[in-house]
């Protein structure tokens, strides 16, 4: 039994293998979210990992939604995937074929946040953003998506 235990541990705490996905963005839903087409004939929705855009109803969620459908719509990417978020959701680093991130374009125009991001680059873009009151920093004040989601959930009547 202890050697099960000890396997199990190892197993758990061994670092999972990166996966990477060619892929053609084909639907943009709003600024952080996205499906694209990979080689392997799938579809795949995608949220953008580390990074939270404006919600409908938020100031900015147009701006975000369209920057990503300018820079990223058709176009071919890496899709680095990096695990699911707690809802199950599919989280990504999305890069484009100049190495750019869309993660990071985002964050550095102001249309959104860098979401409990360990990444210092995404955190120095926000720092940056607020910094030169680019986008969504350029408002005296600003509701966080999370917040907002959150509030409306509370608005909503509970079911008995």
């Amino acid at each position: 039994m202890n050697v099960l235990y000890i396997i199990s541990v190892l197993l758990l705490a061994a670092p999972a293998k990166q996966v990477e996905l060619s892929a053609k963005v084909v639907n943009v839903i709003d600024g952080n979210t996205l499906e694209v087409f990979t080689e392997e004939d799938e579809t795949v929705k995608i949220l953008l990992s580390d990074v939270d855009c404006p919600e409908n109803g938020q100031m900015f969620f147009d701006e975000a939604t369209s920057f990503t459908k300018k820079i990223a719509l058709k176009k071919k990417v890496t899709v680095m995937m990096k695990g699911k978020d707690r809802w199950g959701n599919k989280l990504a680093v999305i890069i484009f074929k100049n190495g750019e991130s869309l993660n990071h374009k985002l964050v550095e125009e102001g249309l959104g946040w860098a979401y409990k991001s360990e990444d210092s680059k995404l955190n120095g873009l926000e720092n940056k953003a607020r910094k030169n009151k680019i986008g969504l920093w350029s408002q005296e004040e600003t509701e966080a998506p999370w917040i907002y989601r959150r509030k409306q959930t509370m608005l909503q009547a509970k079911g008995r």
